[in-house]
């Protein structure tokens, strides 16, 4: 990012409730724009998991609130349906990764996912979604079964979605490429709404 600039370069980071203020204030100044909190999206589901979570998320919400970042989660679809209520809560902005990790061959209509559909349509605007890693949430090798997903998201909330390759892909890397997930966006969406999401929006979500 020091190299890039910050003009053309932004990032999230992955950093200790703790950290420092003039870590976080350097960090800002290159370009940063969001913390990470990560749970692996295949980790099954566990009693007392998301409330074991909640301190984390309330003492990086305060930081990112002072800061105007937002907080972006990768989390299993379950527990991405059990957060909800705590990232309504924040005072933040909050990203959630592909596509909150609802499996795609349950279809639109799973109860996670027409929470999330909620959040963004009545909520107050500081949902957003990322459409990335549709290797993970969805059946190979086309991941058609996506589509009903994605389409249903960009119908809730055009101007908080945001397109992402995941590249390099870590383990699925010998099964799916850049190329093939950029391709799918056509099939979501056409042309004046690919450029929200391509361009316009992440302009907003991330300051440029």
């Amino acid at each position: 990012m020091r190299t890039v600039g910050s003009v053309r370069c932004r990032g999230i980071v992955d950093v200790d409730v703790n950290v420092p203020d003039a870590v976080l204030s350097e960090m800002d100044r290159l370009g940063v724009r969001g913390v990470r909190i990560n749970v692996s999206p295949v980790k099954p589901p566990e009693p007392g998991f998301a409330g074991a979570l909640e301190p984390r998320i309330a003492r990086l919400d305060a930081r990112c609130a002072e800061l105007g970042w937002h907080l972006d989660l990768l989390a299993p679809g379950w527990l991405t349906e059990e957060l909800l209520p705590v990232f309504e809560r924040m005072r933040c902005p909050f990203s959630l990764a592909h596509m909150g990790m609802f499996r795609a061959e349950a279809g639109p209509s799973q109860r996670g996912f027409r929470a999330l559909l909620e959040v963004l349509r009545h909520g107050d605007g500081r949902a957003w979604v990322k459409l990335t890693g549709t290797y993970r949430m969805a059946t190979a090798p086309h991941f058609a079964d996506a589509a009903p997903l994605a389409r249903a998201l960009i119908e809730a909330a055009p101007d908080r979605m945001i397109w992402g390759s995941d590249y390099p892909h870590l383990s699925f890397a010998d099964q799916v490429g850049s190329v093939q997930l950029f391709n799918l966006l056509a099939d979501w969406a056409d042309e004046p709404m690919r450029r929200r999401i391509l361009v316009d929006n992440p302009a907003v979500l991330f300051g440029f």
